[in-house]
């Protein structure tokens, strides 16, 4: 299940899997610490796409990006 479909404000989840075949972006997610195994916490849900925490930063990402992250 991706992020974007289970995304729930106040949730943690487990980063499965990034399911891409852009590289750039799954570099850009890497860069973020978004990874195979890493925790994401969902601090909102907003109409343009999810605020989440991941390690010690705040990320704001839209729809497409949180498409591409499955979560257990």
């Amino acid at each position: 299940m991706t992020l974007k479909e289970s995304a729930t404000a106040g949730k943690e989840y487990i980063v499965k899997n990034i399911n891409t075949n852009d590289e750039e972006l799954e570099s850009f997610l890497f860069s973020l610490g978004c990874y195979s195994g890493e925790s994401i916490f969902v601090i909102s849900k907003k109409r343009s796409g999810l605020v989440v925490s991941i390690k010690d930063g705040r990320y704001n990402i839209d729809h497409f990006l949180a498409d591409a992250i499955e979560v257990e």
